[in-house]
């Protein structure tokens, strides 16, 4: 597939529920993160991202705003979209939504086997690794620059 994924903010309802699908898919259907608690109340806050490769959504994420930092969160790409550089580019797309913000972190709660993906973009664990959704986790810190 390659990276021509487009990645553009998800302000529609249509490209909300088009991240929401990507989202289930990944977490739920993939994963069995239960339902219930994968869309949650902070989703009416966040701002979301969308990929789109060929018309079709790809991948996502949301960015929320805690303690005058970002907080990453709910990056899912699609099986057949992995491996392209998608999560790195949702990623970056997150950082620069930060640095526009004026905000000097971007902090996420990584999946441990994921750990290694966000170390290789320049993301710091810190503190105790705890369980979410019945998978461990832990937290994770990139400092901004200008």
């Amino acid at each position: 597939m390659g990276v021509n994924a487009v990645i553009s903010p998800a302000v529609s309802a249509a490209d909300r529920d088009a991240a929401f699908a990507v989202r289930f898919r990944v977490f739920v259907d993939e994963q069995g993160v239960p339902a219930e608690i994968e869309l949650d109340a902070a989703d009416a806050d966040a701002a979301h991202f969308l990929a789109r490769a060929g018309g079709r959504a790809v991948g996502t994420v949301r960015v929320l705003r805690r303690d005058g930092a970002a907080v990453l969160g709910r990056l899912a790409v699609l099986p057949e979209a992995r491996g392209t550089g998608l999560g790195a580019a949702l990623v970056r797309a997150v950082e620069e939504h930060a640095r526009a913000a004026g905000l000097a972190s971007v902090e996420l709660h990584a999946q441990v086997p994921a750990r290694g993906f966000y170390e290789r973009l320049g993301y710091a664990a810190f503190g105790e690794q705890d369980v979410e959704a019945g998978i461990p986790h832990v937290w994770m810190r990139r400092r901004l620059t200008a």
